[in-house]
């Protein structure tokens, strides 16, 4: 029954797990770009060392997503154990349909969250190339 939830859940993850690998790959060959920098953009030292906090903060906030996304998950799957206790089908139906939401709306919570921080990311990052580290 919970089969392709947890196979959709999967795919899902991999999927997030695999455009978070092509973000960051993407980032670092533009990492040899910074000592290639115009004199007038800033110090080297300053820039890359602004790209290094940047670049720490979205991994904070990523690892922050992905243990709440965890937590919810357990939580799901303690839900989804207490769902033969009910008393009939309609209850069963009511509580089945309440426990996708949840899932669902984990999901889309977790990648607006991720789409956010990672708009923030490229804003910062763009700016950080144009104007250096001053």
């Amino acid at each position: 029954m919970f089969d392709p939830v947890f196979d959709s859940l999967r795919k899902v993850s991999e999927s997030v797990i695999s455009t978070q690998q092509e973000m960051f790959k993407k980032w670092i060959s533009f990492w040899p770009g910074v000592a290639a920098m115009e004199p007038g953009c800033g110090d080297v030292g300053k820039v890359q060392k602004k790209w290094g906090e940047v670049a720490g903060e979205l991994l904070t906030k990523q690892s922050e997503a992905v243990a709440a996304q965890f937590n919810t998950g357990m939580k799901s799957i303690e839900e989804a154990f207490h769902l033969p206790e009910a008393k009939n089908a309609e209850e069963l139906r009511a509580k089945t349909i309440e426990l996708w939401r949840k899932t669902f709306d984990c999901l889309k919570g977790t990648y607006e969250a991720q789409t956010r921080d990672f708009q923030t990311a490229v804003a910062k990052w763009t700016e950080l190339m144009t104007k250096g580290a001053a």
